[in-house]
């Protein structure tokens, strides 16, 4: 896509954009980077929008930008309960988190991906997944134990 309509896409259609994503979020500067992101994906190329479907588009990548988001953060907050580990300042924690929650997803199998967020993202019990994927209870502890002990190794290791 060309570098000047992406620009009158921007002229366009940024405060509706913004005003989605502050909706969603409530933080400015938040919404200010889901857009900026979005309009960088853009420049970047490799996605062609159609005239009458490119607002649609927008507006959609927005609100799924800023879905992600949530769940992520909402991800770090839940294994940081569960899971706490100390931390000089809150920059060193907030990388942290960040790089765990990369590496789980990067690092493991399709079904431990969705118990993983079956459990950090969408809050599902034990009892829950367990029925979700047809599996034991015990079964979903041990694969949560395991990437859990997996991850503490890893960022444990890398620390030193």
């Amino acid at each position: 896509m060309e570098k000047s309509k992406i620009q009158q896409l921007f002229i366009q259609h940024y405060a509706k954009m913004y005003r989605v994503a502050r909706s969603i979020l409530y933080d400015e500067q938040e919404s200010k980077d889901v857009v900026s992101d979005i309009f960088d994906r853009l420049l970047r190329g490799g996605i062609v929008l159609l005239p009458e479907t490119a607002e649609r588009y927008l507006l959609t990548s927005v609100r799924n930008q800023c879905i992600k988001r949530i769940h992520h953060e909402e991800l770090k907050r839940q294994l940081e309960q569960e899971y706490p580990l100390e931390y000089q300042n809150e920059e060193e924690r907030d990388e942290r988190w960040d790089d765990i929650i990369e590496y789980a997803i990067t690092h493991l199998d399709e079904r431990d991906q969705r118990i993983f967020h079956l459990r950090y993202t969408e809050g599902y019990s034990y009892e829950e997944i367990a029925a979700k994927e047809s599996i034991s209870k015990v079964a979903v502890w041990k694969r949560l134990s395991h990437l859990i002990n997996c991850i503490k190794q890893q960022f444990n290791h890398s620390k030193k």
